[in-house]
């Protein structure tokens, strides 16, 4: 399993790769047309696209950080790289989205007389629809690979085709005698950054400080339950090891069975919980049975 999920983060980096290289190409023009066309929203747009190169670089890295096996002092692994990937890379994201709604808050106070080019309405449209493409790809082979910097990477992706189609909307409403429309549509952008990085910041903390779903833990009560031989839960938690769900549980069995018997019943609850569930590590203890039931819950 250890090899499947070393494979499938590196099948994870093509995704970031093609993010860095889309988002190369995208600031690239979208300053360049941005200064040419006169337009702030698509120059706050390609600022917004720069900056999402050195988020994809933080994903990447965390990405083969994460390949790392256990070493003297990582006994468990570097799997949580990828979640301090994903927390580098809202940081990136708010820091820009801050300037950007600072800037765009300065040009609406100032006023300015003239509509920026419609070229560059077209061409944040274009964009929107090619990041639109790497973000469905993303998304796919996050999913495929249970990937959260991955899928990170990608709602980032979708923030930014929002972003181009927010932008394009402000230049082209510009054209009808409302140039501040542009300077509007680059508050947007701003605030879209901000949600986007407040998402990712909020599920890589939650990640990285062991917080887990409960509805999981329903599930996988559920199943150990229907274990032969299990008599009862006295207390199930999970964390995960990156992107890797770990669960430590406490089960009482009768008291008369002996050491082997017991120790069998744990195995099944291991495999139980692996096979149905795809949960990384198990750790089964074993109790005879008495009154308490499910008091520690996490």
């Amino acid at each position: 399993m250890n090899e499947r999920k070393y494979m499938d983060l590196k099948r994870g980096e093509k995704g970031a790769i093609l993010s860095i290289a889309a988002y190369l190409v995208l600031s690239a023009s979208k300053l360049a047309f941005g200064f040419m066309a006169d337009s702030q929203a698509l120059r706050a747009d390609g600022l917004n696209n720069a900056t999402d190169i050195l988020a994809s670089l933080a994903v990447l890295i965390g990405l083969r950080f994460s390949r790392k096996p256990p070493d003297h002092d990582h006994a468990y692994g570097h799997w949580k790289s990828e979640a301090i990937a994903s927390l580098v890379a809202s940081f990136i994201m708010f820091a820009v989205g801050v300037q950007v709604l600072a800037e765009g808050v300065q040009s609406l106070f100032a006023g300015r007389s003239e509509s920026p080019d419609i070229v560059a309405g077209y061409f944040g449209l274009a964009a929107a629809l090619f990041m639109y493409g790497v973000y469905r790809y993303n998304r796919r082979l996050a999913m495929n690979i249970n990937s959260r910097s991955l899928m990170a990477a990608a709602k980032d992706n979708r923030s930014d085709a929002w972003v181009s189609a927010g932008a394009s909307a402000g230049i082209f409403g510009s054209q009808l005698d409302m140039p501040w429309l542009d300077a509007a549509a680059a508050l947007a952008v701003g605030l879209l950054i901000c949600k986007t990085a407040w998402d990712i910041f909020r599920e890589s903390t939650h990640q990285l400080t062991d917080g887990f779903d409960n509805d999981k833990l329903e599930a996988y009560r559920e199943t150990v339950r229907a274990v032969p031989g299990v008599k009862d839960i006295r207390l199930i938690k999970g964390r995960y090891y990156g992107n890797n769900a770990a669960v430590d549980l406490v089960i009482t069995v009768h008291a008369d069975l002996t050491i082997q018997e017991a120790h069998d019943i744990s195995t099944l609850v291991e495999n139980a919980l692996k096979e149905q569930h795809g949960i990384y590590d198990v750790h089964v203890h074993v109790e005879p049975g008495g009154e308490e039931s499910d008091s520690g819950l996490a």
